[in-house]
């Protein structure tokens, strides 16, 4: 079980004045995060500027329990920037990001941000290649020791079930003793997803997941993706607009920082800024 930051925080403003009511999805996450309003991640009118340039200008951004979000735009328009913001990685210069009604992110540590249930994977798989797929898995449920400690404790029972349930989600219960340095490159996204839902996150974050793959693969990462959401809520930034369009439950399209357009692919398709910044004709 991962420890949950024991943070005694107020909201900065009334849960009850804001649009988020209209978010969620009727799904429920863990009783240590209040979700009340259905939302699990509130990002409002966030700045970030580095050296005067403005990565994020007045950026508004829900996300709702158990629902999955693909983000896209063109390079520069602030991606990375707005996950970056949300692992604690980078401090906005004003707005509010909370995570559920009373965790305020822009106040926790990356350490503390993970632990609360957010879960980040990066482009490039980052496995332990020396180790097996198992000793990967098994050392990521306990994040909070060192590697070699990790790998003398006994698990336990209930452990060992997780393992065995995320092995057999990402499809690599046959080459649990493999080690993950020869898994192929999808094997190796599947292997780092996995890392990840051991530690039983609310909300992942998800960056280009998908390339490189094949094709087979790419389609195992949608269903992967789908069956996921609503247990999880998913945040994926892609451009593959194939994928894209067989996962997501709603768009946004960041450019220059900001939301420019938000909805499903079809509508944001169709959205002649969208269109002109991004997709072309």
């Amino acid at each position: 079980m991962r420890a949950v930051p024991h943070l005694m925080l107020e909201p900065a403003f009334d849960p009850s004045a804001s649009n988020r009511d209209a978010i969620g999805i009727g799904n429920k996450a863990s009783a240590a995060l209040d979700v009340r309003h259905g939302t699990l991640l509130t990002l409002e009118d966030i700045n970030v500027s580095f050296d005067g340039f403005k990565a994020l200008r007045d950026l508004t951004l829900y996300i709702g329990v158990g629902e999955l979000r693909c983000i896209i735009g063109p390079n520069g328009a602030g991606k990375t920037t707005l996950m970056d913001v949300i692992t604690g990685k980078t401090r906005p210069d004003t707005g509010r990001a909370w995570f559920g009604e009373t965790l305020d992110l822009t106040q926790m540590s990356e350490v503390e941000i993970a632990q609360a249930g957010i879960g980040r994977k990066f482009q490039k798989p980052t496995v332990f290649e020396a180790l097996s797929v198992f000793e990967n898995l098994e050392l990521a449920q306990k994040a909070d020791k060192s590697v070699w400690a990790s790998l003398r404790a006994k698990l336990s029972g209930e452990q060992k079930e997780r393992i065995e349930a995320v092995l057999a989600t990402i499809r690599l219960r046959e080459s649990r003793h493999r080690p993950a340095g020869l898994l192929s490159h999808g094997q190796k996204q599947f292997l780092e997803i996995g890392m990840l839902l051991v530690q039983e996150p609310q909300l992942l974050l998800l960056d280009e997941p998908v390339a490189g793959m094949t094709d087979a693969e790419t389609e195992f990462t949608a269903e992967l993706f789908k069956s996921l959401a609503g247990t999880h809520s998913l945040m994926v930034v892609e451009h593959d607009m194939g994928f894209v369009g067989s996962i997501a439950d709603r768009v946004s399209v960041l450019h220059q920082g900001h939301v420019l357009a938000e909805g499903s692919l079809e509508e944001v398709q169709a959205n002649e800024q969208v269109i002109e910044v991004y997709l072309g004709r």
